[in-house]
């Protein structure tokens, strides 16, 4: 049995992608969850992950860190089906799941994720260069692969999981939308079942007082 340690499902993005990945693919497992910047998640995280961060996952004696990672592990579960079949597609995606991964920095800074919930937030020059790049992929990638399905790539993949924290943001500080295509496919992730499966177990956190 496969067992992945996140955050609170409010506040944790990196948490969300290998979640969703879990999910789509239909792979069982365990979930543990710690509650983020509290004395319970230090002391307990050191028990899980030699980063002191999440997600972790833990297959067996294995530990593997880093969502990306993890996601890259479970494709391998699945007999590569969580990237594109064909190999151009599959560098795409790649490319654009590896710019998620480590760009953005100032949208990710200034918006950062929340599950449920509105705010107003002012974004930077570059916070907002952020967001209008975020839209151009998404408005790229689904013009030139709408006919094969309603996700990036058309059939869910890694790349679909790695943009669903930023659906996420968008909604919660109201991103507004040059792109009837890009606003199309946000409203696709939010609207994901395993997505809406997440944002009530986060207000349920919410209400706790356990993901705020």
């Amino acid at each position: 049995m496969l067992t992945l340690v996140i955050g609170n499902k409010n506040l944790s993005s990196w948490s969300l992608r290998p979640w969703l990945v879990l999910k789509h693919f239909d792979l069982a497992f365990e979930e543990v969850k710690l509650p983020l910047d509290t004395p319970e998640f230090h002391r307990d995280i050191v028990k899980y992950s030699p980063t002191r961060r999440v997600p972790l996952l833990i297959d067996g004696e294995l530990k593997i860190w880093d969502s990306l990672a993890i996601a890259e592990y479970l494709n391998e579960k699945v007999q590569g089906r969580a990237w594109p079949a064909d190999a151009a597609t599959r560098a795409l995606a790649r490319a654009v799941s590896a710019e998620m991964h480590s760009g953005f920095a100032a949208l990710r800074t200034n918006w950062s994720m929340k599950a449920v919930g509105t705010a107003t937030v002012p974004l930077p020059a570059q916070g907002v260069a952020d967001v209008v790049r975020v839209q151009e992929l998404w408005h790229d990638c689904r013009s030139q692969f709408a006919q094969r399905g309603p996700w990036l790539f058309g059939e869910y993949s890694i790349a679909d999981a790695m943009y669903a924290p930023v659906a996420l943001r968008f909604r919660h500080y109201g991103a507004t939308f040059s792109s009837p295509i890009a606003q199309a496919y946000q409203q696709q992730l939010v609207q994901d079942p395993h997505m809406q499966e997440w944002i009530a177990e986060a207000q349920v956190e919410v209400n706790t007082h356990f993901g705020t």
